[in-house]
């Protein structure tokens, strides 16, 4: 056998070890990720022995406050506040994120007039109106914009997961089961966001709450149409009778058209949606890019009285932009 025949086995040995040993660990490392997304995390904390008590504070924390009737904009942009913290699934709470941007804010407030001080701009009320508004859009404005599309994300995925649910509830309860053993079904074999959902449900029932009571609390905290018609579902049955499963299942057929006719006009209105979005986005990173890469192009024209007037008035413009923008792309179907 000649030398270069022995360096080409011994090289062809190199990498169909160096291949089986990658495929090996990489099989691995992907099976334990599916085995770890198939858990949600109402699941995961159980497993790891935290008492329940304690997860269903854990995920329960950020849940909006129950408005009265009367509430007013404030209280309902409060509650507005802490729906996004609790659906975007960020591990901090509602005054966690409040502390932690006011903090962000009075930092970059400080720095940003340091800076217009050690340049020597005359700090006039333009020139700190100026410094506010940017450390304003750093600091709130963008990460209420990111935590709104995590919000979003999520709330999609439960709507995606909804009527899925609803099967495995239909088919436990054709099956023999009891509603409180469909539910506990749905807790061990759906992922998050709705595994969790079902969970705090399941343990809200145990602990003597209604079901109703607990489905609707549910509902309330996702604000979504189609689990309020499942909570009136199950409590009509509840009262008069009937065959639940063979509603349900009409339900899920129901929920499965109308995400249909839903997609086709979230697909017909993209363009103005990804618009509105342009629109919503754009003057903030404009302003906040400009202003690092060249903080004198504002600094300078902030020193003149008139600025307030003006920039005062083009804010309020962004603000009435904004919403008449969401009420434009605000679809129901």
């Amino acid at each position: 056998m000649t030398p270069l025949v022995v360096r080409l086995f011994t090289l062809i040995a190199i990498f169909a070890s160096v291949f089986l040993i990658s495929q090996f660990g990489l099989g691995q490392y992907l099976d334990r990720r599916a085995e770890r997304s198939a858990v949600n995390r109402r699941l995961t904390l159980l497993r790891s022995g935290i008492s329940r008590d304690d997860i269903n504070y854990t995920l329960l924390k950020n849940a909006p406050m129950v408005l009265p009737p009367d509430a007013g904009p404030l209280l309902r942009m409060r509650a507005s506040f802490q729906r996004a913290v609790m659906m975007s699934a960020i591990p901090l709470d509602t005054r966690q994120v409040t502390i932690g941007m006011t903090i962000g804010f009075c930092f970059l407030t400080g720095v940003i007039i340091l800076f217009a001080m050690a340049s020597r701009f005359i700090l006039t009320s333009g020139v700190i109106m100026l410094v506010a508004v940017i450390a304003a859009s750093i600091s709130i404005g963008l990460p209420l914009m990111v935590m709104s599309r995590l919000a979003q994300r999520r709330q999609k995925l439960m709507v995606e997961q909804f009527p899925i649910a609803l099967d495995i509830f239909t088919r436990s309860l054709r099956a023999g089961h009891p509603i409180a053993s469909a539910i506990f079904l749905i807790t061990e074999e759906m992922r998050d966001p709705i595994g969790s959902e079902f969970g705090l449900v399941s343990d809200e029932v145990s602990y003597g709450a209604e079901l109703t009571d607990a489905l609707l609390a549910m509902a309330d905290r996702w604000s979504l149409e189609d689990m309020r018609m499942f909570v009136v579902a199950v409590s009509v049955q509840s009262e008069t009778g009937g065959n639940l499963a063979e509603i349900l299942e009409n339900l899920s057929n129901v929920i499965r058209a109308r995400a249909s006719m839903f997609m086709k006009v979230r697909a017909l209105s993209s363009e103005g949606r990804m618009t509105a979005w342009m629109l919503t986005v754009l003057p903030i990173l404009t302003l906040v890019s400009m202003f690092m890469g060249n903080a004198q192009f504002y600094l300078d024209v902030a020193e003149d009285p008139i600025f307030i007037v003006g920039f005062s008035t083009l804010i309020l413009l962004y603000a009435l932009g904004v919403y008449i923008i969401r009420r434009m792309v605000d679809l129901k179907v």
